[in-house]
């Protein structure tokens, strides 16, 4: 399932794939899987990425 609420906090702060992959210590093609639901996250990468946007884990990451 595509995580749209991930690409549109990191759209919102005007960062690149690239720019919150440096943030996180991940590839850009990562990032990119993320966002395209063809990559599950572990727990450790879900909060690195909800520390770099300001966001929580049930604003980007919890299925309600």
């Amino acid at each position: 399932m595509k995580n749209l609420r991930l690409k549109a906090a990191r759209a919102a702060l005007d960062l690149s794939q690239q720019q919150l992959a440096d943030a996180v210590g991940v590839s850009r093609q990562t990032i990119n899987a993320i966002e395209k639901g063809d990559y599950n996250p572990t727990i450790k990468l879900c909060t690195a990425i909800c520390r770099a946007l300001g966001k929580t884990l049930d604003e980007l990451f919890w299925e309600g």
